[in-house]
Formats: C-alpha cells, sequence, structure tokens
C-alpha cells in the first residue's frame, strides 16, 4: 500500500453566496465545460452506523434515475457505512452498470440487517445497552479486545463484503475511465488521516474504516493500525478534489448523515451523547469544507488563476431527520427499512431540486432555498495528481495496461496531516435540524457498525 500526503495544499474551495451562477463563474477554465458534455460529478458518502441506510436508499434511487447524457461520475468516496455503499456504487458500475450497482446496495443490505432470530436478539441487546449506557446509568463496559464477539462481528462483515465484491479484481478494475474510489480511516499510532484509494481499497481497509474502538477491535494494514475514519475524513473530500484535471468534478454531492446544527442545548446525558457524536462525524467535513472556502475567496480575489483552477458546484443532501445515537447500531429489517424509503424520499427531492435549477439557470437565477441542495461554489487544482508511490507497481490503468500512470504531484507518504484543513468552522450555509429525539430535522451521528 502506498502513502501519499494529501495536505492538498491551496487546490480547492467552497463559496457561500449559494448561487449556481457562482459555479458558471469559473468554467472559463474548463476546456470541455461545454453544455454538451455531462457533468462530472463526485460523490462524498458520510459515515454513521447504520443509519447509512439512508445512503444506501438515496444512492439506489439516484442510480435508478441516472442520465448518462447529463452527468457522468467520477468519484466516489465513503467512511464507515457510507465506505459500504461507496464500494458497492463503485464496483456495480465498473463491472456492468447503473442498475447493476443499485441492485447490489439493495443485497448487501439485504445481509447487513439483522435477519435470522439470533441476531435479531444481538441487535436487540446491543441497542438496548448503548441506550442504558447513553442515559447515564452505570454499566459494565469490556474492551472488544476481549469480547469473542466482537472479532466475531467484524469477520461477518468482512465475509458479507466479500461475498458481493471479488477483491481481486479491484486493481485490474481501475482503469482510467472507472470512477476513482476512496475510503477513510485513521491511523492509530500516527495520529493521521489516511485514505485508501482505488486499488489499495482491500476488504480490510474498508472493514479499517468501520473499526469503532469501542465496538470492534483496531484493523493493522502495511504495518499500522486503523480505526474508524469517524475520527479523520467523514467522509474523505479532498482526494476527490486534487485529482487530474480531465477527471476533476464540477460538482461535489456530500451526502449527510449527520445534522449540522441544533437548535436548542443539550442538557441531558443522552442528549449530550447525540450532539458530542454529531459534532465529532462533522467536524472532519467541515474542515475540509472551509478550507475549500479560503481557496474560493483567493480565486474570487483574483490571487489565483483561472487558467489553472475552476470552480464546482457543491450540493448537500442531508437525512433531514433526527435520531438518537443508540439507533445507529440499530440493524432490525423495519429500521433499516425505513431509512432506505427516506434516503428514496430524499433523492426524488434532490432531483427534482435538480430540474428545477436547470429552468432556473435559463432565466438567471440558481438558489432555490432547498435544505437538500446547497449551491456551493468549489475550485480545484486542475493538475494536481495524488495517486500512487513511484516504484511500488500499482496506478490506474487503462483497460487492458499494465502500466502506472502517474501524475504531478508529490510521491511518498499517503498520511494526510491535520494541517490539511483550516481551523475547524465549518460552512455557514449548511443546513439542519435541531431538537432532542426523532424529529423532522437534522440525524442521527456517527458510530459504525456497517
Amino acid at each position: 500500500m502506498t502513502r501519499a500526503d494529501a495536505d492538498a495544499g491551496p487546490e480547492a474551495e467552497l463559496a457561500t453566496d449559494g448561487t449556481d451562477e457562482d459555479a458558471d463563474a469559473g468554467a472559463d477554465g474548463d476546456a470541455d465545460a461545454g453544455t454538451d458534455q455531462p457533468t462530472k460529478v463526485a460523490i462524498a458518502c458520510q459515515g454513521g452506523g447504520s443509519h447509512t441506510a439512508f445512503t444506501a436508499g438515496l444512492l439506489r434511487t439516484l442510480l435508478r434515475e441516472w442520465d448518462d447524457d447529463r452527468y457522468e461520475l467520477v468519484g466516489i468516496s465513503g467512511t464507515s457505512g457510507g465506505a459500504f455503499n461507496a464500494l458497492a456504487v463503485w464496483y456495480g458500475l465498473v463491472t456492468a452498470d447503473a442498475d447493476a450497482a443499485a441492485d447490489l446496495l439493495e443485497s448487501l443490505w439485504a445481509d447487513l440487517t439483522a435477519s435470522d432470530p439470533a441476531d435479531r436478539w444481538t441487535n436487540t441487546a446491543a441497542v438496548a445497552s448503548s441506550r442504558i449506557q447513553t442515559s447515564g446509568v452505570p454499566t459494565p463496559q469490556v474492551s472488544p479486545y476481549f469480547l469473542p464477539g466482537a472479532w466475531y462481528g467484524q469477520q461477518r462483515i468482512k465475509g458479507i463484503l466479500e461475498r458481493h465484491v471479488d477483491f481481486d479484481r479491484v486493481p485490474d478494475l481501475c482503469t482510467r475511465a472507472a470512477p476513482e474510489l476512496v475510503v477513510g480511516t485513521v491511523d492509530v499510532e500516527g495520529g493521521v488521516f489516511e485514505t485508501f484509494v482505488d486499488e489499495e481499497v482491500t476488504a480490510e481497509a474498508v472493514l479499517a474504516s468501520a473499526a469503532v474502538p469501542d465496538l470492534f477491535r483496531g484493523v493493522r494494514i502495511g504495518g499500522h493500525l486503523h480505526w474508524d475514519g469517524l475520527f479523520s475524513q467523514n467522509p474523505p473530500v479532498m482526494d476527490l478534489l486534487t485529482v487530474d484535471a480531465d477527471r476533476k468534478p464540477e460538482e461535489l454531492w456530500v451526502l449527510q448523515i449527520n445534522p449540522q446544527e441544533r437548535e436548542s442545548e443539550p442538557k441531558t446525558l443522552s442528549a449530550i451523547a447525540d450532539r458530542r457524536n454529531e459534532l465529532s462525524g462533522n467536524l472532519s467535513l467541515n474542515q475540509e469544507l472551509r478550507f475549500v472556502h479560503w481557496v474560493n475567496e483567493w480565486i474570487d480575489a483574483g490571487h489565483l488563476p483561472r487558467s489553472q483552477y475552476s470552480r464546482v458546484t457543491v450540493r448537500r443532501i442531508e437525512m433531514g431527520k433526527r435520531y438518537d445515537y443508540p439507533t445507529k447500531l440499530d440493524r432490525s429489517e423495519r429500521f433499516v427499512r425505513e431509512l432506505m424509503d427516506l434516503g428514496e424520499t430524499r433523492a426524488r427531492e434532490f432531483l427534482d431540486g435538480l430540474e428545477e435549477d436547470r429552468r432556473t439557470a435559463g432565466e438567471g437565477t440558481g438558489d432555490d432555498g432547498r435544505s437538500t441542495a446547497d449551491h456551493s461554489g468549489i475550485s480545484v487544482h486542475s493538475t494536481r495528481h495524488h495517486r500512487r508511490a513511484q516504484g511500488d507497481g500499482a496506478g490506474r490503468r487503462d483497460a487492458g495496461e499494465s502500466d502506472e500512470r502517474t501524475g504531478e504531484g508529490p510521491a511518498g507518504d499517503r498520511r494526510a496531516t491535520d494541517d490539511r484543513a483550516g481551523d475547524g468552522d465549518g460552512a455557514t450555509d449548511d443546513r439542519a435540524g435541531g431538537g432532542d429525539g426523532a424529529s423532522d430535522e437534522g440525524s442521527p451521528s456517527d458510530a459504525e457498525t456497517g
């Protein structure tokens, strides 16, 4: 496995005026930005345990409605449960088509769901135990290193992943035409972000991305111990933006599980636990987008040339309903189906918003005010390439080729340091709900169980 420094430098950034005109302003630097070409899209899938069934339902609907004449998927990333979804979409697309990818999402989650009697009992016990703990009732806690069930759970997840994805085929499927696949983790011992890209993505890498330290043992890869990507990039964004010019996304769709805002002060122990989890899941995303925001301002101010930098529209699709933290462990058939149905609803709202944008764009406006679509500009350096260390024999290939694809930018350490993303504030135009318990705004947060 290769590691490359992913502190992308001034590569990308998010504007906050919220208009499609803002995105169009940067089109000067894109030679292929004609209206007759499909829009290049990258998708980032946030983690959130069982709540990422919402993302699966959303992605499944987007894939069913995908129009190749309008959109080209050039990259997809994910953390924890979001990584499961990103992997399924990528593998289905590169081995078949959008319909196959949608079917793969459905079958993957059917296997992840607690369906047999023993698994249903285990699931009920896990959710109940978490609810008791977050309420403040003293309960004994045991390290996952001393619980045989924790090891068994990881092996079960790994078996499900390998049942649906032939990881031995992944390197050969990483052609130039294939979307980029990115999985986020954290290096426990090094204390740095780490992403696995394309042929680096193995069953162990995806398992590491979902290794919640309270629930599962860390996963050792390449001599380094990895934990859940919640602690690093949730989801990875910069890896999707710092690519070659011909694969640079014009739009970034962020599928966000965790609510950005909360209207009321969390006072109960369970409410405090919910909010801590939500913040943990969003901070890294906000840092990356804030850094993106800075660069966009530099472009607007003329400090960065449009010949090398161009804008990308950022659209967020949020869950729009708040669940408490223990439900992130809930893999019951009823709850998973509820979340997937909610994802389908949000996807259709999002697609309706895109159609409205297309209509209003012709009238000179672009802000439809929807909470499900955040129209923000991002710019990304057109020449940065961060993929592989030289000499490791790995690389994105043309179909039938075995030579390594190389590009600009330094090769070497793949881990991303914590100076890559701003001062911790997030994009200010995000929308999310508040309140405790289940409501029609916000969402859960980020302890992953797969």
